[in-house]
């Protein structure tokens, strides 16, 4: 009966530490989940009532704003890092609770057979231990782990701008593929309208074989090329659908573009959107973080080499079956690192060091932010030149094809004329695509890289087109 009782009173206590250790990951004494950043959506920044995350129904029509938000919500990219900055939270309550006490429990009981006899043992204690002080090494831990979470918080942030960039560059791309798909057709259409003149002045006997079959040539050229447009396309849909966190073979319908306008004033102090760039962007944050971690992290491993002061105190029963004891003690434990064999000199170079290399990569992308707002000003700049370039392109091409094909059909045209404005139309049409796609894709890469790309970006450029 004693032996069941033992078992019960083992097992009650198994599964009072088992329940306690299930609650573990659920309690937050030092409301870590305050400094932890947000899942990554679009409601801080689009308009209106817009719903983050939500389910779009089959059959919806995707604008901008629904495939960004998509992305962010459903890419796998943005998953990962969200986690981890979360884990560096974590680590920050880890880093706290080294400066509360400890309190241990400690159960044993041994079987013990002497002279012919067997005597049980037991014992039981309680350990209060409190680390009082340690020259500092708790406190530079705490300062790593503080700045690896600032560094995980804008590693998010820079995922964050990464995927918005890559998703609204996806969504213009699949749009450009759909108007080439429509150009295509347009000149696939006029080139068979081109061989059907040519079919009949040849019949009525003003025409030569030559044009004939040139026209021809020229028809199934531009079948060719709409048949390779619409494969691009395809492409195009499989490539949004993965950055959204979906199947490449998931259908989509998107909302029409509208016309664009760029503005007037497009054109900046390129230093002053540097200095911007300098203080916004998030890897260069990220990597500031990471220089303080690794400076913090020296602090910490000099310290593990000083002397620390310890109190401990608790009480303790025995119980040998005839005699039963219970005492406690109290003490103070000073713990002097005499020799360690150099090991703490060398992690201590170790960590110099790296807080060196943490400096050159802070320096890195310090010179990288300043060329990427250069690349990209100077890009949107020629964008924004090219669209209003190539929309006069455009209208004189349309012009001059239909002249050409007036003149080809009154006779008094020929159709090699005829052939290269039409050429020339097509041309012109994938420039004004690609115009329009440049400058789309170059203002948004420019404020990712001042470190302003967000849904404020959006509220200009599409709306809601969920049904």
């Amino acid at each position: 009966m004693r032996s069941n009782a033992r078992l019960l009173t083992l097992a009650t206590l198994t599964g009072v530490c088992t329940n306690a250790a299930l609650a573990f990951g659920t309690i937050d004494p030092f409301d870590t989940s305050a400094i932890t950043p947000p899942r990554p959506n679009l409601s801080a920044t689009a308009e209106g009532s817009y719903a983050p995350c939500k389910a779009i129904p089959s059959g919806s029509i995707y604008g901008l704003l629904e495939v960004v938000d998509q992305a962010l919500c459903q890419n796998p990219n943005t998953h990962e890092v969200w986690a981890n900055a979360r884990v560096q939270a974590a680590q920050v309550g880890v880093a706290q609770s080294a400066f509360l006490p400890k309190l241990d429990g400690n159960l044993a009981t041994s079987r013990v057979r002497k002279q012919g006899e067997n005597t049980t043992l037991r014992s039981a204690s309680l350990t209060l231990s409190w680390l009082i002080y340690d020259f500092g090494a708790r406190s530079a831990n705490l300062e790593a782990a503080r700045q690896l979470l600032s560094a995980a918080t804008s590693t998010l942030d820079a995922t964050v701008q990464s995927v918005f960039l890559a998703a609204l560059q996806s969504y213009y791309n699949t749009q450009a593929a759909r108007a080439a798909v429509i150009a295509a057709q347009e000149s696939e259409k006029s080139s068979r309208e081109s061989f059907t003149a040519a079919e009949a002045r040849y019949r009525i006997g003003t025409g030569t074989p030559a044009d004939r079959l040139q026209a021809q040539t020229a028809w199934s050229q531009a079948t060719l090329n709409r048949i390779k447009a619409e494969g691009v396309a395809r492409i195009a849909y499989g490539t949004l659908a993965n950055v959204m966190g979906m199947n490449a073979g998931q259908s989509l319908q998107l909302a029409d573009i509208p016309e664009i306008t760029p503005s007037a004033d497009i054109e900046r102090d390129i230093d002053a959107l540097i200095v911007e760039a300098q203080q916004r962007r998030p890897d260069l944050k990220a990597a500031e973080a990471q220089l303080k971690a690794a400076q913090a992290n020296v602090d910490y491993t000099r310290s593990a080499g000083l002397p620390t002061l310890a109190l401990s105190t608790g009480p303790v029963w025995t119980d040998s079956g005839s005699i039963t004891s219970h005492s406690s003690a109290i003490g103070v434990t000073l713990t002097l690192p005499l020799f360690s064999g150099f090991s703490t000199s060398y992690r201590v170079r170790s960590a110099q060091a790296s807080a060196e290399v943490a400096g050159a990569q802070r320096d890195n992308v310090r010179l990288q932010v300043a060329l990427d707002v250069w690349s990209a000003y100077q890009s949107l700049i020629t964008a924004t030149q090219s669209v209003k370039t190539s929309a006069d392109l455009l209208a004189s091409a349309e012009q001059s094809e239909r002249v050409a094909l007036g003149r080809y059909k009154a006779g008094v045209g020929t159709i090699l004329d005829l052939l290269n404005a039409q050429s020339a139309l097509a041309a012109a049409r994938l420039q004004r695509i690609q115009a329009t796609l440049d400058w789309n894709v170059f203002r948004a890469a420019l404020a990712k890289a001042i470190g302003t790309l967000d849904g404020s970006l959006l509220n200009s450029a599409a709306g809601t087109h969920t049904q």
